[in-house]
């Protein structure tokens, strides 16, 4: 594939027929049932959370260590599927944790897409590398893995051991593709640009615990990945990350950085490196353990929420509910409606907003957030035009008829 002129212009088009707002309302009203409070996606906590908060306060160890850190990270292993795990204090922390595993340095750029939230661009930028956006593909609204392909054969080369891009003239210091709403990408065509070119690959899994790709949790398939438990992510810590791998090294040194890279002593205060103080508490641990322990009933009650949003919507003119990949299995974070024609997308909006429904627009694309000045690796169009036609809809698990 020939690369593509970034500087190329893709202008928004309209299309289909005027969407009855009404009717809109109307399919969510049904999809939810009758509950008259609509947040976008509230927390559900099983009654054991209580009990491990107190258990955790008995115990006095409600900091970056003590018992429910280590229960909280062996149990998120083992459902994953990983070896280890790092639990850490936020998954913008996580991220930029991983990013300076695989050793991303001032001046290099990390590819990845425009169309993600601004963690992605600020752990990039913490780091001191440039974001090098990609545009997305419709199917998943993950990067492309076509243009990325393609923008690889033309300008991708390996200099002492590194990935490096000729056209900007600059090292490539890793790939960052995230699952938008919890569907995963199509990743390995990007696995194998990565292993082809010498470029660590660091999955963003802020919004996928419980999808999979290919038979694998989405958060496993790089060298060292990310995961969030934000307060409206799947699972919550009330604010929390986790760092994933398998590659023992990077897990102990990952351990040791985040911890502020104190030397283990009984009494004496060694720091060998600059380290970070991104520790998970464990009072965030013991709520996150208890509602691991329910994982399979909320993703269970997210799916059912997704079908009836999916029905409610299927002869809705000018509208469409985004599915899950073919081949994939989504935890459908939250349900997103496309819409025909983006000039509908704000009056639609503030239609649910009167009617109580905490509907949101999908976040701007990073390259038009003047804080982030990254470098185009290819034209956006589809990335513009989905931020534009692109509604979240309320995706709590309540909603899916989870009660505890």
């Amino acid at each position: 594939m020939a690369f593509q002129d970034p500087t190329s212009t893709h202008p928004l088009s309209a299309s289909g027929e005027p969407i009855d707002h009404e009717c809109v309302v109307a399919g969510v009203r049904e999809a939810v049932g009758s509950v008259e409070r609509l947040p976008l996606h509230a927390p559900i906590f099983p009654p054991r959370a209580q009990k491990y908060v107190a258990e955790c306060i008995a115990s006095g160890w409600v900091s970056s260590a003590g018992p429910f850190v280590d229960r909280f990270e062996q149990a998120l292993a083992e459902f994953l599927g990983a070896e280890h795990v790092v639990a850490v204090n936020t998954g913008t922390a996580a991220l930029h944790a991983a990013l300076e595993m695989v050793e991303v340095r001032a001046g290099d750029v990390v590819a990845c897409p425009s169309l993600t939230f601004v963690a992605t661009a600020n752990a990039i930028a913490y780091t001191g590398a440039t974001p090098l956006y990609f545009d997305v593909e419709e199917r998943t609204f993950g990067l492309d893995p076509a243009l990325l392909r393609g923008y690889a054969e033309a300008h991708f080369e390996v200099r002492d051991g590194r990935g490096y891009d000729r056209r900007v003239e600059r090292p490539i210091g890793a790939i960052v593709p995230m699952h938008t709403f919890g569907h995963p990408m199509d990743i390995r065509p990007l696995i194998e640009v990565a292993e082809r070119y010498s470029i660590p690959l660091v999955e963003d899994a802020a919004e996928s615990l419980g999808s999979h790709y290919d038979g694998r949790h989405c958060g496993t398939l790089g060298a060292i990945n990310a995961t969030s438990f934000n307060g409206n992510k799947a699972i919550t810590t009330g604010g929390g990350g986790a760092l994933i791998t398998n590659d023992p090294e990077l897990a102990r040194r990952v351990r040791h950085r985040t911890s502020t890279a104190k030397q283990p002593h009984a009494w004496e205060y060694v720091h060998d490196e600059v380290g970070y103080n991104y520790r998970m508490p464990g009072l965030c641990a013991a709520l996150g353990l208890a509602q691991l322990e329910a994982i399979d009933e909320i993703l269970t009650a997210k799916k059912t929420l997704a079908a009836r949003y999916a029905e409610a919507f299927r002869d809705v003119a000018g509208v469409r509910i985004l599915d899950s990949p073919s081949g994939s299995t989504s935890n459908y974070w939250l349900n997103a409606l496309v819409l025909d024609d983006p000039a509908e997308r704000d009056s639609l909006l503030q239609a649910l907003h009167d009617d109580g429904i905490e509907a949101r627009a999908v976040w701007r694309p990073m390259h038009e957030l003047a804080i982030h000045d990254g470098l185009l690796a290819t034209p956006l169009a589809t990335t513009e035009r989905l931020a534009r036609t692109t509604i979240n809809l309320p995706s709590s698990p309540e909603l899916g008829g989870l009660h505890f």
